[in-house]
């Protein structure tokens, strides 16, 4: 408790009798606040970004799919039976937040003046459509049944900038078999999302619509699209699901086969995961920052304080005790420095977040401002180990105190 005391006293003092002791007790505490701001502000941007691809991803492809074994890898589905039995034992699994029949069918879309290849998805009352109906930039999202033919589409800006047409007009898609089929569609809503490579390939409909043009049984679809309730426990899920259908067939003979966003998008999550060796990067350049100004800081504040220091020795104090007043000094700069760290970071990203103030190129980074999210379990962790990492660093230079004896350092000026 007394080197406690002391160490308050002299933090309390905030270096008055040194220029130097002011300015180093400054310089560490401005380190220890700027290397921990980055640090939160760079996981918060991190962590956003991950967040901000993974859901649009997650948007267009759901988080697993049940499919027929022979689609694995095939740019078109085949049939398989999703009947309200499989589709109440895949809700019944824990986790599970949805479960939506879907088929999906490539065609070709043409105006008097453009064509382009494009797959449109049928859609149903089950399916989740928030994810479209949150990025429509024009028109709206009709409520697409699998019962009604709407006659209407929704497709992506660049889609529309590309073949000229807006909302209300009207566009035909061909669909390609032993014949030419053609379907008449009003454009209800354009969405953009920015993933640049689902938007120009993707275009939404009625399931009714599409699973008509497919000529497939009643029962028979492309597969279910199963969102889950926490993202985080994907891989748990996905091992439940497979339990559930795996060596199963339905009454066509067909086996049932189950894929994760992971599996069928590995090139979008692998270059997600390299974003986690940023982080390392980032984390310990910013420690070392941290720890060497805290270091150069202490032992300027040791120099200043040599005629202290040997004032404490000639009354008996042992080095030990000495030594633990500066440690504790030290802390306490260190905790004003993550105090000050964190009133910093969280003000640039409570701004970037409501102003959007950063903004970037959506063709390249595929979303229109810097995004930021906050896990305050990282928070925590940065903090408790930036104090803890700074403060176990202070220990070998504070042995510094050893050396200076009290018949020369009650001299020192």
């Amino acid at each position: 408790m007394f080197t406690w005391f002391v160490a308050q006293r002299l933090f309390a003092q905030g270096g008055s009798n040194g220029r130097a002791s002011r300015l180093a007790t400054g310089i560490a505490t401005a380190g220890v606040a700027v290397g921990l701001a980055v640090m939160l502000v760079s996981i918060a941007i991190v962590l956003g970004f991950q967040r901000e691809v993974q859901d649009k991803v997650s948007g267009f492809s759901a988080h697993i799919k049940v499919l027929n074994y022979k689609s694995l890898g095939q740019q078109e589905f085949s049939p398989i039976v999703i009947d309200d039995s499989l589709t109440s034992r895949i809700s019944a699994i824990p986790n599970v937040a949805s479960v939506a029949r879907f088929c999906t069918k490539p065609g070709m879309l043409k105006t008097d003046n453009d064509f382009r290849g494009i797959a449109i998805q049928g859609i149903g009352q089950d399916y989740d459509q928030s994810f479209i109906s949150n990025h429509i930039v024009k028109g709206e999202m009709p409520q697409f049944t699998d019962s009604v033919n709407s006659g209407k589409l929704v497709i992506s800006q660049s889609t529309a900038r590309e073949m000229q047409v807006d909302v209300g007009q009207t566009i035909y898609a061909y669909f390609f078999e032993q014949t030419v089929r053609a379907r008449k569609f009003t454009i209800a809503g354009i969405y953009r999302t920015n993933l640049t490579d689902f938007d120009r390939n993707f275009a939404y409909t009625d399931l009714y619509t599409i699973h008509r043009l497919l000529g497939w049984d009643s029962r028979q679809y492309a597969g279910a699209e199963i969102r889950l309730q926490d993202f985080s426990r994907l891989d748990e899920t996905l091992h439940d699901i497979v339990d559930e259908v795996k060596h199963k067939q339905d009454s066509y003979g067909n086996y049932y086969s189950s894929i994760s966003i992971r599996m069928e998008h590995p090139q979008v999550f692998a270059w997600l995961g390299l974003l986690d060796m940023d982080i390392a990067v980032i984390l310990i350049l910013m420690l070392c920052v941290s720890v060497f100004t805290a270091i150069s800081g202490l032992l300027i504040i040791i120099l200043e304080r040599t005629n202290f220091i040997g004032i404490m020795k000639a009354l008996g104090a042992p080095c030990r005790q000495v030594r633990h007043i500066f440690l504790n000094y030290a802390s306490l700069i260190i905790v004003r420095g993550i105090l000050l760290g964190n009133v910093l970071a969280f003000a640039l990203i409570l701004l970037q977040k409501y102003t959007g103030l950063i903004t970037l190129d959506p063709e390249v980074y595929y979303v229109e401002a810097v995004p930021v999210m906050v896990n305050w379990w990282w928070v925590t962790a940065i903090d408790v180990g930036t104090l803890a990492i700074s403060a176990l660093s202070m220990i070998v230079p504070s042995f510094v105190i050893s050396n200076i004896t009290p018949a020369k350092s009650i001299r020192f000026e």
